[in-house]
């Protein structure tokens, strides 16, 4: 049984389609998930890189497709009061319902319904205490523990070549994104093609041009 390590952060809309569709993408596979929330601001950082909603042209174009995929797979959503939205208070919450700083699929659903099933603002400190309330954390959320956890994931997934979420990292290959699903599949599913020249194909194509700062 191959285990997975889900790279995610509540403020991604893509985060939460392949979360609701992963079940159903993985459908007769024996398999693990170990959630692993993290900060995307910083992979962005690290990376050097705008998020999809700092630039308002993308910002626009996202929300419009994610509505549109969510209604193609089946997946409510509505988009929150404002966003982006700053998401360490629901970060904090998911990590401090495990121990070990990885929140259960029961947890991290509630967390993805709060942002995007409501229509409200995410990050308003009353629904914030209400979901805590429903949740009751085993730790405190602004404890150094479950701080220290999601700093933890985040150089993980960056060691690891994670660059956004949501990805997937199975036995050291990275699956980036909600339309990377069926490749996972495949991959668990012992697909030749990841055993082939393909998969290593980048790393045999130069870099003819780089921008300059």
């Amino acid at each position: 049984m191959k285990t997975i390590t889900f790279y995610l952060d509540f403020i991604s809309p893509y985060a939460w389609l392949a979360f609701d569709a992963l079940p159903r993408a993985l459908e007769g596979i024996s398999h693990r998930v170990v959630h692993k929330p993290l900060l995307f601001a910083a992979l962005l950082k690290h990376h050097g890189q705008l998020g999809p909603a700092e630039m308002p042209s993308k910002r626009d174009w996202t929300y419009r497709q994610v509505l549109w995929l969510a209604q193609q797979q089946g997946t409510p959503l509505q988009l929150p009061a404002s966003h982006p939205f700053n998401p360490l208070g629901v970060l904090r919450l998911a990590s401090a319902c495990a121990s070990d700083g990885q929140p259960n699929r029961f947890v991290c659903e509630k967390i993805f319904r709060h942002v995007w099933c409501t229509g409200l603002d995410a990050a308003d400190p009353a629904r914030l205490a209400r979901l805590h309330a429903e949740l009751s954390p085993v730790l405190p959320p602004d404890g150094e523990q479950v701080k220290q956890a999601l700093q933890s994931h985040s150089q993980e997934a960056i060691a690891a070549g994670v660059f956004g979420v949501p990805s997937f990292v199975v036995d050291g290959k990275v699956f980036w994104g909600q339309d990377a699903l069926p490749m996972l599949r495949a991959y668990l599913q012992g697909d030749a093609w990841f055993d082939g020249p393909d998969w290593h194909a980048p790393d045999r194509c130069a870099v003819g041009i780089k921008r300059s700062s």
